[in-house]
């Protein structure tokens, strides 16, 4: 049944590879579970209800991505959007709660007409090789960016704003010795590294006492004071198309920025183009109308989801079963939260279990730098700009602004506009515009 629905041989993959890179995915992403909650009770949203829907929204989703689009791609609620939606939108503007996950919804159903029409899958074709390589380069560096800061290798400083970390710090040396397993493990070819990492990582803070151990299992949380709490007909105001639009170009290049970086890791791309595209990011699509009925902010693909993919991950059956596991966490929510436990450290708080397996997933998604032409300029400033601006401001976003802007500016001012696809023109206005306008 399961070669036949996901195509396991056609893939070179397995039934065991897959389910090791689904609870690989898992175990690197979960940390959303419990951030979540946290960030959207900050603007008056019940913190159980959030981490119910959280649970649930990204096990749909996911399972979706899995089934139609056959992509080891895991779907939860986006870093950056829960923020803009909790501070920005909500604490900033004064807007309500109830009517921002309106907003959430309105963006996602404007989604699911483009994917339809296909709009989304033409936009992901055009984008030049030099700019796919890029992004999957700049998502690495921003992954592995965040896995130091999050270890404690890399601290903030007010003067030079980043520095090297307090490397004698019980947090920062499990996050080493987890980076130390893990690497050790993949140059031995043992399958699992990473998952064995996370585990061993686990097992030694708790010895040591520097995590905090929080029990096994509890019933979950009612969803009742989110579920079908969203205001449509609010979010409709004059005032809010702005908001709508941000939450819906937000979604758009963070999801496109994904499905390229994971999609150029595990060699899914055929001829510089993702097959199945329109079910990728409709399955991304309804994922979001769905967080928003429940009760959480933006889902979308998730860049966690390379470590799937290095652990061999190929298809859809992985996201199975990080959908699974997303339900059972419901359950186990007190010892997921162990695993992805903060830990504060001189003002900062450490994640050392989690940033291990971020900083290698982010060296790994390197490799695609060698696919950028850098003999021609047209080609190499906005693949550079793409891969450097996206860690230096924590967005994909404006990392593939920049690329898309330098990259019509410089093929127009070379003579050689025809070269890039009348879409990377379009967007590159549109912007330049955000930036004036927005």
């Amino acid at each position: 049944m399961f070669e036949k629905i996901f195509k396991l041989k056609e893939n070179g993959t397995d039934i065991k590879t897959e389910v090791l890179a689904g609870i690989t995915t898992f175990m690197t992403m979960a940390y959303i579970i419990c951030v979540q909650p946290v960030v959207l009770s900050k603007c008056g949203m019940d913190f159980g209800a959030v981490m119910t829907a959280t649970c649930i929204s990204s096990a749909i989703a996911t399972l979706l991505m899995g089934i139609m689009a056959n992509y080891p791609i895991a779907l939860a609620p986006a870093m950056g959007h829960n923020f803009f939606f909790a501070f920005t939108v909500c604490l900033g503007m004064g807007i309500p709660w109830q009517t921002a996950l309106g907003a959430v919804f309105i963006s996602g159903a404007l989604f699911i007409i483009l994917s339809f029409v296909g709009i989304r899958e033409h936009i992901v074709d055009a984008v030049p090789q030099s700019l796919k390589s890029g992004i999957a380069v700049g998502i690495g560096f921003l992954i592995a960016f965040v896995g130091l800061q999050w270890s404690g290798i890399v601290t903030k400083d007010p003067a030079i704003m980043v520095k090297l970390g307090d490397l004698k710090s019980g947090p920062v040396m499990l996050s080493i010795f987890g980076v130390t397993v893990i690497t050790t493990f993949m140059l031995l070819k043992i399958r699992g590294a990473i998952l064995l990492g996370i585990v061993g990582t686990t097992l030694l803070g708790l010895h040591l006492k520097i995590l905090n151990f929080h029990g096994i299992a509890k019933i979950p949380p009612s969803i009742g004071p989110t579920f079908l709490q969203l205001d449509i007909v609010g979010a409709f105001n004059l005032g809010l198309l702005t908001v709508i639009f941000i939450f819906f170009f937000l979604d758009l290049f963070d999801t496109i920025g994904t499905l390229i970086g994971i999609a150029e890791e595990a060699d899914l791309m055929k001829d510089g183009k993702l097959p199945r595209a329109r079910q990728a990011l409709l399955s991304d699509a309804i994922g979001t109308v769905g967080g928003a009925i429940l009760g959480t902010s933006t889902v979308t693909s998730y860049i966690e989801s390379s470590s799937g993919v290095a652990e061999g991950g190929r298809t859809g059956l992985a996201n199975v079963v990080t959908s699974s596991l997303f339900l059972i966490a419901l359950f186990f929510y007190p010892l997921i939260r162990t695993v992805g436990e903060g830990v504060t450290v001189n003002q900062s708080e450490l994640h050392p279990v989690v940033a291990p397996a971020l900083i290698v997933v982010g060296s790994l998604l390197f490799k695609g730098i060698t696919k950028i032409k850098w003999g021609d300029v047209s080609e190499s400033i906005p693949a550079f700009l793409t891969l450097v601006i996206m860690p230096l401001t924590f967005s994909i976003t404006e990392g593939i602004s920049f690329g898309f802007i330098s990259y019509s500016f410089l093929k127009c001012i070379s003579g050689r506009h025809r070269e890039a696809h009348w879409i990377v023109h379009v967007f590159a206005i549109l912007f330049v515009l955000r930036y004036i306008f927005l």
